[in-house]
């Protein structure tokens, strides 16, 4: 039964502070700090100087040599999201060194008690994640300039040039541009509980309008980012250590665990942006899937407060529901937009991932553990994103 006003009982729907989003850069975190206190100056010469490092064979022996530090001086959020960034390219580093065939299988002490403890205190897993390396990893160049590619800058950078940079910094730009929509939630939500059909049809066209400015700016990583050095170099210092045939049993962090442990690698299925897009719109994968469970699993390498958010957002109104109950051909049509527009950048990331994975993986010498395997660990990337994009097509309400 339509009404005019939410219930008295119902108090409006909005983006608490505890979720850790801002207006402005949406999941990622704002103006990240650049130093650590110089208790941690060698933690910050050997993140600062990956590449020379790896280059001239010095790079083990600098992180083995370093002493155990404890964590307690690094109070505050973005000091201890600091110290996981800058620890999880120093183990990145010193697992996959040369990216050869000499991967250790041990994480020294000195680094893995630290390290561990920095993760439980902020809740994240003891590997570089896409929360480290996109959403913790940037600052402008020029701070009172703009949020453009031109104006920004990355903190570390593992081997491969530029590489590092064009993917690390347009994948935060997409975030970016997306984060105008998240802005958007609360108002569709709020509208759906006063039963405002116009609203609801007007907030759902400025979303679908930042989903394709998201996808204009995905467009960029064809201009910064090399295919071959990309597959070649940088994908080798995002792999994790779970189904991976290098370390099958996973990694041994010394002095905190007495069995080897697995994690997954930096991936976009990380991102918060677009599962909370799909939770918006009502999009779900095949219950039991393989797909499912991972998007599932990979909520767990998201920072806590933003799985919260995610976790809010599900048990808020359904936006399809209402949608459908409305009857409205407008209103239908511009929730099919924003589902068209899901559909749009999921067909990109494939052609992204045909080009940068597949294609580079048919040319490369040999054979190969990572032909179509996702950095986040998911078997077979292609067939995976496929199956994603094709279910979301099935949320359409109108078919053709």
């Amino acid at each position: 039964m339509a009404c005019d006003q939410a219930s008295p009982m119902e108090s409006p729907w909005r983006i608490r502070e505890e979720f850790h989003i801002n207006e402005d850069v949406g999941f990622a975190l704002p103006d990240p700090l650049e130093e650590l206190p110089k208790k941690y100056a060698d933690w910050m010469f050997i993140a600062q100087n990956l590449p020379d490092l790896i280059k001239t064979g010095k790079l083990r022996e600098e992180v083995e040599k370093l002493p155990e530090l404890s964590i307690d001086d690094l109070e505050g959020h973005k000091l201890q999201r600091l110290a996981h960034l800058v620890l999880g390219y120093i183990t990145m580093a010193y697992v996959w060194d040369r990216g050869d065939q000499d991967v250790r299988k041990v994480l020294p002490r000195n680094i893995a008690i630290p390290y561990c403890r920095i993760s439980e205190m902020l809740k994240l897993p003891p590997i570089l994640s896409y929360a480290d390396c996109v959403l913790a990893n940037w600052k402008k160049k020029d701070p009172s300039g703009p949020m453009t590619y031109e104006n920004m800058e990355i903190l570390f950078s593992f081997p491969g040039g530029d590489c590092g940079k064009g993917f690390f910094l347009v994948s935060l730009l997409v975030e970016i541009a997306a984060a105008s929509a998240i802005k958007e939630i609360p108002i569709v939500i709020n509208a759906i509980q006063h039963q405002d059909q116009a609203t609801v049809k007007t907030e759902l066209e400025k979303i679908t309008g930042c989903l394709k400015e998201a996808l204009e700016v995905f467009n960029q990583i064809h201009k910064y980012v090399d295919p071959n050095d990309f597959f070649n170099i940088l994908r080798i210092y995002l792999s994790g250590w779970k189904n991976s045939s290098k370390l099958p049993e996973g990694l041994l962090y010394e002095g905190v665990w007495d069995t080897p442990k697995q994690f997954a690698g930096g991936s976009a299925g990380q991102s918060s942006t677009f599962q909370c897009f799909d939770i918006l719109l009502g999009i779900r994968q095949i219950a039991g899937g393989q797909e499912a469970e991972f998007l599932q699993e990979m909520r767990t390498y998201m920072p806590p407060a933003h799985q919260a958010f995610l976790r809010s957002l599900e048990s808020a109104p359904s936006v399809r529901k209402f949608v459908q109950s409305s009857g409205d051909p407008g209103l239908l049509a511009a929730y099919d937009e924003c589902v068209n527009a899901m559909v749009s950048l999921r067909d990109y990331h494939l052609q992204i991932v045909a080009k940068y994975i597949v294609i580079p993986n048919k040319t490369s010498e040999g054979p190969s553990e990572t032909e179509n395997k996702g950095t986040g660990g998911s078997a077979n990337v292609v067939h995976f994103l496929k199956t994603i994009r094709n279910t979301t097509k099935t949320f359409l309400l109108k078919e053709g």
